[in-house]
């Protein structure tokens, strides 16, 4: 893996994107850099370690291509800024538009069934006869519509208004 400095690495990071945009997947990694002077504790509450770290950025492709920089705490900022807006231009057109038309319908459907339980049922004919199942089924839809429109008032009941 080779070492660049930061402009080097940001114009090869636009070609590996190039290269892979077909086919292909690119990976980055970052890490805080730390020296050889053995393992760091990362969680120091007494403020023991005031040393500032460079930040350790690497690309590969998995296969051929591979390189890397070191980014001084200094060079942060300016290196960021380059750095998002090249991740934002080469992911923006492989993202997804959310699906409007499957939350209208949803809604739609919502609100008919508010509609549709709120609208008087009309219960009409006789207890026995031809029109007996109509006038059950009908009797249930009311059931259904009373139990429905208490669950609804005593939800809006448990909540606050301010």
């Amino acid at each position: 893996m080779q070492l660049v400095d930061n402009d080097t690495f940001i114009s090869q990071l636009t070609k590996l994107f190039e290269s892979s945009s077909e086919h292909g997947t690119v990976w980055l990694t970052h890490k805080r850099f730390s020296y050889d002077d053995g393992d760091i504790k990362m969680d120091t509450a007494d403020g023991g370690d005031d040393r500032e770290y460079p930040c350790l950025l690497r690309a590969t492709n998995g296969k051929e291509i591979s390189f890397s920089t070191r980014v001084t705490p200094t060079d942060l900022a300016k290196f960021t800024a380059h750095y998002g807006s090249l991740l934002k231009a080469q992911m923006t057109p492989h993202l997804r538009k959310r699906d409007k038309n499957k939350q209208k319908a949803k809604q739609d459907q919502a609100n008919a069934r508010k509609a549709r339980m709120t609208e008087p049922v009309l219960i009409e004919g006789s207890k026995r006869g031809a029109g007996r199942r109509k006038m059950q089924r009908r009797l249930k839809l009311v059931r259904k519509q009373n139990e429905s429109q208490e669950a609804f008032r005593v939800r809006g009941e448990g909540k606050v208004v301010v």
